[in-house]
């Protein structure tokens, strides 16, 4: 059985035709062009990516546990880190103003 070289579905047509290097060269990137096709809004809605941002973002801190302080903390179960946070929220020093 002989394998066809010439598939059809790689065949430049006039719906898609062939790009050249002036059509590479005059190219604009799709977040420039699509606002004028679909709008500005839906733009900005395909572009967000991820979680929403908060706006009191946690902080990324190294911080030395004993290792049986850690360990009970985590066979507690899932929210560990928050719990601890809890803990550390309830005896935080009072600040003086």
């Amino acid at each position: 059985m002989a394998r066809e070289t010439d598939d059809r579905a790689s065949r430049p047509d006039d719906d898609n035709p062939e790009w050249t290097k002036a059509d590479f060269a005059t190219a604009k990137p799709a977040a420039e062009m699509l606002p004028k096709f679909i709008g500005e809004k839906a733009t900005q809605e395909l572009i967000r990516r991820g979680r929403p941002s908060k706006p009191d973002k946690k902080v990324n801190q190294t911080l030395r546990l004993d290792p049986d302080v850690l360990e009970a903390y985590r066979q507690a179960g899932n929210g560990w880190q928050t719990r601890i946070n809890e803990v550390l929220r309830e005896n935080m020093p009072h600040r003086q103003k």
